[in-house]
Formats: structure tokens, C-alpha cells, sequence
């Protein structure tokens, strides 16, 4: 599977407008750590802790795209990362860390650490004080940023460590999901911008967005290195 799955027209340009910090995301030492196996069991459960109470918070704002929409494809699109994110992918985190001992219990009352509140507030707020389109390009990263990583993980015969959590963001359901939140942003993009949504003046400020986030997604795999 390629590095670069297509996941739509926008987020091939948001990729482009942010590669130096999309590289720092995709490609950083946890991430590596994934892929060959030397990241420590304790970095990786202290992460899931932190990812299960993250995905809380976006399932949250995936419920507020929900919410801005103005047609049913997107409130339907919307309300089917819901589901994915709240009765699938925090399964894994769930299952993985029963595994290792630690009970839902425990995920559910983790304490935030300030660089997940840091980023699912900003992804919340740029819900709350802007539109539709503010909100897509801030919850974008982290939807095609774990499709991508797990594309290419899959691809460079990966340790079989943390195979499990590889083989669920490399998967067919997954890319899917992928591709569809893909749809939803050049459709929801072309229905308020135009067909040439990237060379209108609202198209700097939804860079800034993906880029900010993106950066802050950085900042959550530096938090998982601090167990």
C-alpha cells in the first residue's frame, strides 16, 4: 500500500501546504518505535490511556460536524465516524490494554495530560467558534494521519508487536474511513467555496488549521515517550 493513500483533493493540499510538520507526525520515534517493535509496552499502554480519553473528545467533535451540517450526506458521513470511533476504535484500546491488565475502568478515568487537552480543545473549539469547514480541516490529521502511518507500517513487514494496532489503521475498514471523511471535506469545501476551493481567500486560514493540528499531534506522540 502506498505512503501516500489517496484520501481526497484537500487533504493531498493541506499534506503539501504542512510537510515538514506532517513528516514530524507521521514519521517520529513513537511512531518508528510502532513499526519496528522498540517502543516500550509502558510508552505504548501510557499512550492508549491517553488516545481512549482523546477519542472521546473526538467523537465529540465529529458529533458538532453532525451538528454544522447542512445536508444529510454530511450529517450521515459525520454520524458514521461516530460510530467508527466510538464502537470500534476504542475497542482496541480497550482490549489491548485488558490484555496488559488494566480494566476499562482505568481508561475511562485517566487523567488528561496537558497535551491531550491541548489538542481536543483546539479541535473543539475551532468547532465552536467557526464553521464546518474549520472543523474538518482540524479533525483531518488525525482521521488520514493514523490511515497513513498504517499504510505504510503494514508495508515495511512490521515487527508483529504491536501488529494489532497496526493491522486496525491499515486495515480495509479503516482506509474506508478514511476515504469517506476524505469525500465529506472536498464536498463540504466545494459546496461553500466552490470547485476551486484552493485558490480562494478562505483557503490560507483552513491550512493554518490542519498545520496547527498537526503539530499538535506531534506533540501527543511526545507525550506517549513520557510514560
Amino acid at each position: 500500500m502506498s505512503d501516500h493513500p489517496n484520501y481526497g483533493h484537500a487533504f493531498a493540499a493541506w499534506r503539501q501546504a504542512a510537510l515538514d510538520p506532517w513528516r514530524a507526525y507521521t514519521r517520529h520515534g513513537f511512531v518508528q518505535g510502532l513499526g519496528d517493535g522498540t517502543l516500550p509496552q509502558a510508552a505504548f499502554l501510557h499512550y492508549l490511556k491517553q488516545d481512549y480519553v482523546f477519542l472521546f473528545h473526538f467523537a465529540r467533535a465529529w458529533a458538532l460536524v453532525a451538528a454544522k451540517a447542512d445536508t444529510l450526506g454530511e450529517m450521515r458521513a459525520a454520524a458514521a465516524t461516530v460510530n467508527a470511533l466510538a464502537n470500534h476504535e476504542t475497542q482496541l484500546h480497550v482490549e489491548t490494554c485488558a490484555a496488559a491488565g488494566i480494566p476499562e475502568v482505568d481508561l475511562i478515568t485517566t487523567p488528561e495530560a496537558p497535551e491531550n487537552m491541548a489538542y481536543t480543545r483546539y479541535v473543539l473549539e475551532a468547532g465552536y467558534s467557526g464553521d464546518i469547514l474549520d472543523l474538518l480541516a482540524a479533525l483531518a490529521p488525525c482521521v488520514m494521519g493514523y490511515g497513513e502511518i498504517g499504510a505504510r507500517l503494514v508495508g515495511d513487514a512490521p515487527s508483529d508487536t504491536y501488529a494489532d494496532w497496526i493491522n486496525t489503521y491499515a486495515g480495509a475498514e479503516y482506509q474506508e474511513v478514511c476515504r469517506d471523511v476524505g469525500a465529506l471535506i472536498d464536498t463540504a469545501l466545494t459546496r461553500r467555496l466552490g470547485p476551486d476551493f484552493t485558490s480562494t481567500p478562505r483557503w490560507r486560514s483552513l491550512c493554518t488549521r490542519f498545520e496547527t493540528a498537526t503539530r499538535l499531534e506531534v506533540g501527543f506522540w511526545d507525550m506517549g515517550l513520557r510514560p
